[in-house]
């Protein structure tokens, strides 16, 4: 009998071992100090677990933020202005700036785009915009207003009575003016350095709706002569390449329209100021 109870007992231990080793348990020894004298078991079971929220993939990186757009179709400003001008110093862009993100320069932007691998959006982006400025100089004042467009400087003093053509060489543009009132303002490009326009003071002696020039055979279109055969007068080679060209010392106007109703407003004896 002592026999068999001694078998029964040493093939219980065996199992409790086997069955810790296949479980990962570990034996710990009774601790009299906690345990209060108290009886423990002698094996102890660690069961691992995965900390909730977590699972075995680790989450996909968050996707890059867009570049900032800067100017898209509709905007206008000096901002457009220059970004215009830069598109025309890479021969992407040929009218204007105009300081107006049309139709034009959205498919400039796109060209430029997808000429350097970028994304053909038509908008400027940072990214577009970096890659820009660092193909091109910083614009100056005659490319930024290479079309016309700037603002008039202030008028001559001589200009504030009477009925004036007033013609500022610094600001490039003229005004027509009655009784010191601005009626119209457009833009003007002067003679080339050998053919200077003149300045001073001066008047319309003779009106030419259709002339031509006898001296060089080309259209002077709405003439208005006012000093030998130096006259305002509309030219389509101002129209068409603006401030990178030059008269012979006429005064060019480069729109149609404005110049039209100029010629039909104007009237022979009327003053032109010519000042810079």
């Amino acid at each position: 009998m002592r026999t068999k109870g001694m078998g029964r007992t040493l093939i219980a231990v065996a199992t409790g071992v086997a069955l810790a080793a296949l479980t990962g348990c570990v034996a710990q020894p009774v601790d009299a100090k906690n345990g209060g004298g108290r009886h423990r078991s002698p094996v102890h079971i660690e069961i691992s677990h995965t900390p909730s929220g977590t699972g075995a993939t680790s989450a996909a990186p968050a996707p890059k933020p867009s570049p900032a757009v800067l100017w898209a179709p509709g905007a206008t400003g000096p901002g457009v202005r220059e970004l215009q001008a830069r598109l025309h110093q890479v021969a992407w862009l040929f009218d204007g700036p105009t300081g107006t993100y049309d139709d034009l320069t959205e498919n400039a932007v796109k060209g430029f785009q997808g000429k350097r691998g970028l994304p053909r959006t038509g908008r400027v982006d940072s990214v577009t915009w970096q890659r820009l400025l660092r193909m091109t100089h910083e614009p100056g004042k005659w490319e930024l207003y290479l079309m016309g467009g700037q603002p008039a400087a202030a008028p001559d003093a001589r200009c504030m009575t009477g009925r004036v053509l007033c013609i500022s060489k610094t600001s490039r543009t003229l005004r027509w003016m009655v009784d010191g009132r601005t009626v119209s303002t457009m833009a003007v490009r002067f003679g080339a350095q050998y053919t200077p326009t003149r300045e001073g003071v001066f008047h319309i002696y003779w009106k030419s709706r259709y002339h031509v020039s006898t001296l060089y055979h080309s259209p002077m279109p709405y003439a208005m002569f006012f000093s030998g055969g130096q006259a305002v007068h509309y030219s389509a080679d101002f129209a068409a390449r603006g401030y990178a060209g030059g008269s012979h010392g006429c005064v060019n106007v480069r729109d149609e329209a404005a110049i039209s109703a100029l010629f039909a407003g104007a009237r022979t004896g009327d003053k032109v100021v010519v000042y810079w």
